[in-house]
């Protein structure tokens, strides 16, 4: 198929990067369509571990076009030193084409960011204060600069001499100050500006005339979908539309162009940040969880809370977003546990909750159902690539059956297991 779509069903961090890379195998481009440097994508190449914020993970394969959409929030100076990184690495990159219509972070998102979360309390995002927000505010209330602005030098100044001292008032209102003046801020921008030119282009028109052409186009989402700006837990979610829909305004192309949407589900649940999470456990399996999967934001550092997956979630992602397949991930890290649970519904106020509450009031107050399974030993290296080989009939019983239930309950396919996170570490179902 030529145009497909990735996208976690969860609060991120399920493993999107890697199986972006490896799609991108047989794409031509690969497009990432929202988000910002709030997201990361860890993807393993033999002893190499390479950490992207920014840059979409097709990036890691010479022969791929990789595109920025115009549905990201771009911070220049990180974006410089992912590629600068990339190059200390020595990664024969593809070509990189970024959007004109993209929205840019200024240095003042970045102190608003910080200083709102303090003002919010218990309505705090637990953003990683980076300027996402705050540059999706902008775009929302139209006084934002964009990637057009910046490389053209004229409305560079016109927009910045409008915002700067509105900014600077704002920020000061809220009991912060702006180190950096209008004239170091223009001189940086600019600069900033002639950097990224020759990589500038109207990219919806690029995607479309590779479609248009038969070129298979794989568009990457980031996050998850249960973050979405409409459809996620909010406002613990993020700033921008991280489900299927999201790719059409964010990358410029009609619906009708998306030929297969997979979703990718961790074998069970985390998340980093604040919020209500029904499967959250506190206890030790959560804590051997959260060990043997090595939680920790991409991004942040931060460590991820961990739970029991939960099928709620996952069967709301699969309306929202028409999911046509699905790959599991890190199922090696439940090994060895005797036994699973799998959260089925909610109860909430003496009802059965099938469908995942708008209201994170309900939502706290949800009693998670579940059905419980019987667990898969550890398992070497040796016996992993068995099952490579013989597929779906080689899987360890518990394991099997624990696929099975997550298909039956969710009406789609798992296509692929992951087991590892190298590139190679994937059994195809």
């Amino acid at each position: 198929m030529p145009s497909k779509v990735i996208l976690g069903t969860q609060w991120g961090d399920e493993g999107k990067g890697k199986f972006t890379d490896l799609l991108a195998e047989e794409a031509d481009l690969v497009v990432r369509f929202q988000g910002g440097n709030n997201a990361g994508h860890t993807i393993v190449i033999g002893e190499k571990v390479f950490k992207l914020h920014l840059v979409p993970s097709g990036i890691l394969r010479s022969d791929v076009t990789s595109v920025i959409g115009n549905g990201l929030v771009i911070d220049p100076e990180i974006l410089a030193k992912e590629l600068a990184g990339l190059a200390e690495l020595e990664v024969q990159m593809g070509q990189l084409w970024i959007s004109d219509r993209a929205h840019v972070i200024m240095p003042y998102h970045k102190v608003i960011d910080g200083l709102e979360e303090e003002k919010k309390g218990k309505l705090a995002a637990g953003t990683t204060r980076r300027g996402i927000g705050p540059c999706y505010s902008d775009k929302m209330s139209r006084f934002g600069l964009r990637i057009c602005d910046i490389i053209d030098s004229e409305e560079l100044e016109h927009k910045l001499r409008v915002a700067y001292p509105v900014k600077k008032a704002y920020i000061e209102s809220l009991g912060g100050t702006l180190d950096i003046t209008f004239e170091d801020m223009l001189a940086n921008y600019y600069e900033y500006g002639k950097r990224i030119k020759p990589f500038v282009c109207d990219t919806s028109v690029l995607i479309n005339e590779a479609l248009a052409q038969g070129q298979n186009v794989l568009f990457e989402g980031a996050q998850g979908i249960h973050l979405d700006i409409d459809h996620g837990i909010y406002p613990h979610n993020t700033s921008s539309a991280t489900i299927t829909g999201g790719c059409c305004t964010g990358a410029g192309i009609a619906p009708k162009q998306i030929n297969k949407v997979i979703g990718v589900v961790k074998a069970y649940t985390s998340r980093v940040g604040t919020g209500p999470f029904p499967t959250e456990l506190s206890d030790d399996v959560g804590e051997r969880i959260g060990t043997v999967g090595k939680e920790f934001g991409t991004t942040t550092g931060r460590q991820r809370r961990v739970g029991w997956l939960d099928l709620v979630m996952v069967r709301y992602s699969v309306r929202l977003c028409g999911l046509d397949s699905i790959v599991i991930t890190k199922a090696d890290v439940l090994c060895g546990l005797e036994e699973l649970k799998v959260c089925t519904h909610y109860v909430l106020d003496g009802k059965d909750i099938h469908d995942f509450p708008a209201s994170m009031r309900k939502l706290e107050a949800c009693e998670p159902q579940y059905h419980t399974l019987e667990g898969w030993p550890e398992m070497s290296s040796e016996e992993w690539k068995k099952c490579q080989e013989g597929g779906r009939s080689a899987l360890p019983q518990g394991l099997a059956a624990y696929i099975t239930f997550i298909e039956a309950n969710l009406g789609v396919p798992v296509e692929i297991l992951s087991f590892g996170p190298g590139r190679d570490e994937n059994i195809y179902l």
